[in-house]
């Protein structure tokens, strides 16, 4: 089987790369190959493309991990929407990320309802996979009506989306609708990044039951309800506690109680997907 029609196989927790750069985000990436991960995610707005592909190939050539082990994400940002721009810009990614060759997965970003282009953009990364460009393509943020949307005009579903998902805000719903037509899920902010969730007292109790950090307790409820959570650290030492999350195993009630926090929640920064324009 070739790898342009490889199944996708993605891990219970990835390694996210937001805000690292340079050599320092190169190392950080290279690290995390080191403890075990083996799912990167970066995005062409992220501005680290080319250190994210630097650190996975410092691991392929000093013999931490094969090339094929490792699935390298990006994504198109809605300012390179529509079939031609959107194309391009898988192709400036490539070009960025030369020492790794195809990228594994390839997202769109955002819906960007208003702009109404999502369309054209997914048939570009349509295009793009039967180019071997990249191997697998999905989307970030979209919702079931906007998924719908793709599948109607191309017939083709995403793999993947990658949505906003930690305690305060479950996104069930979401997570239950992928599920159904076979989507998997990724969670971006999966602790919940500027809210006070890791100091909050039920996620506090259920990681003392576990002899667990509260950051660990969260990602294994991701674990649990089937998510692939995508925690960022530059630390070795986070890096290991977080990955050492996947083996742990909380009970119903404890899932329960954790989802519940989200109650009456929100989304961090009220990015819609039914709304929200990103550029």
């Amino acid at each position: 089987m070739s790898d342009a029609i490889r199944p996708l196989s993605l891990p219970a927790i990835g390694f996210g790369t937001y805000n690292l750069r340079g050599r320092a985000g190169a190392q950080a990436v290279t690290s995390a190959i080191e403890v075990g991960y083996r799912l990167i995610d970066s995005a062409f707005s992220y501005e680290n493309e080319g250190c994210v592909a630097d650190g996975v190939a410092g691991a392929v050539e000093a013999g931490l991990a094969c090339r094929e082990e490792i699935v390298v994400t990006s994504k198109v940002p809605g300012r390179y929407y529509g079939y031609e721009q959107g194309l391009a810009a898988v192709e400036e990614s490539v070009s960025r990320m030369r020492p790794i060759g195809a990228i594994d997965l390839y997202l769109l970003h955002w819906p960007n309802p208003a702009q109404n282009k999502y369309v054209e953009t997914w048939r570009a990364l349509i295009e793009a996979r039967e180019r071997g460009l990249v191997r697998h393509i999905g989307v970030s943020n979209f919702l079931p009506e906007h998924i719908e949307g793709l599948e109607g005009e191309t017939g083709v579903l995403p793999e993947v989306n990658q949505i906003e998902s930690h305690p305060f805000f479950p996104n069930t719903e979401q997570i239950a609708y992928n599920a159904s037509r076979g989507i998997t899920t990724e969670a971006w902010s999966p602790l919940g990044r500027k809210s006070d969730i890791l100091s909050n007292p039920v996620v506090a109790e259920v990681a003392a039951a576990h002899s667990a950090s509260p950051a660990q307790a969260i990602l294994a409820w991701h674990v649990a309800r089937g998510v692939t959570a995508i925690p960022k650290s530059s630390t070795r030492a986070r890096q290991e506690e977080n990955l050492a999350s996947a083996s742990l195993r909380l009970t119903p009630e404890e899932i329960g109680r954790i989802t519940a926090l989200g109650d009456g929640g929100h989304r961090l920064a009220g990015q819609d997907p039914a709304t929200y324009e990103e550029l």
